[in-house]
């Protein structure tokens, strides 16, 4: 079987590579800028920060999860909601005021095409965040909280999407 990624790159120029690549790809980062390794220190410390908030709003409680796919609460509908609205202003700010990175590269947004996978990979993750009463985000705050045993839920995580990554050309898109 011909592997399609491998076709179109030969018949594509390098310049519309990015563009071919981003209308597959979620998230596509195409920035050049380089830097130093200790660099990543700061995001260290920005992810901290954030655990510990993430930690202190009861985000990453297993009972403030359950409560919500249980409808008990409007706690996590708030934080969600909240987020939804902050996330929203924030593209509207940025598409508006034309803003760039710390580095100076402008900030753009591609649109993505609908894929019925969607529905089920939905489907899938609430399940999944339902059961374990973790999502991606906040595993390894409550890895850092104590409950070593949601380290059973990040291996799943990754094993789940080194899984996605290796059938993907084979799986409906």
């Amino acid at each position: 079987m011909v592997n399609p990624q491998i076709e179109y790159q030969d018949v594509i120029p390098a310049e519309m590579d990015a563009e071919v690549r981003s209308l597959h790809a979620m998230c596509l980062n195409e920035s050049r800028v380089e830097h130093p390794w200790y660099h990543n220190l700061i995001y260290l410390l920005v992810g901290v920060v954030f655990g510990i908030v993430l930690v202190k709003a009861e985000i990453v409680s297993w009972f403030r999860i359950q409560e919500m796919f249980r409808l008990e609460s409007f706690h996590m509908y708030g934080v969600i909601g909240t987020a939804v609205v902050v996330g929203a202003l924030s593209v509207f700010l940025i598409k508006r005021l034309q803003l760039r990175t710390i580095d100076g590269e402008p900030i753009t947004f591609s649109r993505k095409t609908f894929h019925k996978g969607q529905i089920v990979g939905g489907i899938l993750f609430g399940l999944g965040w339902a059961m374990t009463g973790a999502c991606p985000g906040p595993l390894f705050a409550q890895i850092g909280t104590g409950a070593t045993v949601i380290a059973v839920a990040l291996a799943s995580a990754i094993a789940g999407t080194w899984c996605y990554g290796y059938l993907r050309e084979k799986l409906p898109h």
